[in-house]
């Protein structure tokens, strides 16, 4: 004799004809569409680098000497490197990034 019960040993038989027993038993699903289409997200984001750049330019001057702890490639020109990043800020206007999705449209506009 085996230790188990019957009804445990029996479960997995049990589980698939269960299972077939649904299959079976389940209605035709229809295949005509929805009658009003998914609601779509739509993201759109200004973002107005310029301005941001120049109105936190004060503060990254004021900080710059703190470049001097960088490591050796960064911390040579503390100046020259803020100015560098700030070059890189001010020269992404104009910059439109889209994702376009089956869910979402995302569209991003730095100037």
């Amino acid at each position: 004799m085996t230790p188990t019960p019957r009804a445990v040993r029996h479960f997995g038989l049990a589980a698939m004809e269960a299972r077939a027993a649904q299959t079976r038993a389940a209605p035709a699903r229809p295949t005509a569409a929805p009658a009003t289409p998914p609601r779509r997200i739509v993201v759109r984001l200004w973002l107005p680098m310029t301005a941001i750049s120049l109105l936190l330019a004060p503060f990254a001057i004021l900080l710059s000497p703190l470049i001097w702890f960088a490591p050796p490639p960064y911390g040579y020109r503390p100046f020259a490197t803020v100015m560098g990043i700030g070059a890189l800020l001010l020269s992404l206007g104009g910059t439109v990034v889209e994702v376009d999705t089956h869910d979402a449209l995302i569209r991003i506009r730095i100037f």
